[in-house]
């Protein structure tokens, strides 16, 4: 069975706990939370599992039965920031790989810069070595973007522009609900 068939988990109010990375869970831990009543299943799977007692078929989407409020400052990760700047680099603009992504101190460490929501951006490769450890007046590459530390929101909202690489048919109602509908 495999891992073919995770549960994407809603929060007690039907939003996702998170959209980047999508909210899932292993189907293990679905059904294991589904018998200790902590989640109501809203879609199932085809597919089932068998016990010597029983069959369930497997969750494919479950909300959670308790209300978990997001956090209200997000955590400073590298990840983080590359959602932030929307995984562009801020001094060139162009969308890239997260591997072939940088952080960049606007104001370099070497320079007193710290190592803080509102002075690091992310950067592309060629961008961050042309800049290296110059001011942005000094070599007139400046972000497009002010850096700040984001709320939760504002991540949640740029992790909607990224939709995961598997989303199973029953989760569409559950994924971009306020999205306009087609006519």
């Amino acid at each position: 069975m495999g891992q073919s068939f995770p549960a994407l988990v809603l929060n007690a109010d039907f939003r996702p706990l998170s959209y980047f990375p999508l909210s899932v869970w292993a189907w293990q831990d679905a059904v294991k939370a589904v018998f200790l009543d902590r989640v109501s299943v809203l879609s199932e799977y085809e597919a089932s599992v068998h016990s010597p007692s029983m069959t369930m078929r497997l969750p494919s989407v479950i909300a959670l039965k308790d209300y978990i409020p997001a956090a209200r400052r997000p955590a400073f990760t590298r990840f983080n920031v590359f959602l932030r700047d929307s995984f562009e680099c801020q001094y060139c603009g162009e969308g890239r790989p997260t591997p072939e992504l940088t952080f960049d101190h606007v104001i370099p460490r070497s320079r007193g810069g710290r190592t803080t929501w509102e002075n690091v951006i992310t950067a592309c490769g060629p961008c961050n070595l042309r800049k290296a450890n110059k001011l942005p007046r000094e070599c007139r590459m400046f972000p497009r973007q002010e850096p700040r530390q984001p709320t939760s929101w504002e991540l949640q909202e740029n992790g909607r522009s990224f939709p995961p690489n598997y989303l199973h048919e029953s989760w569409r109602d559950y994924l971009y609900w306020d999205s306009e509908l087609e006519s």
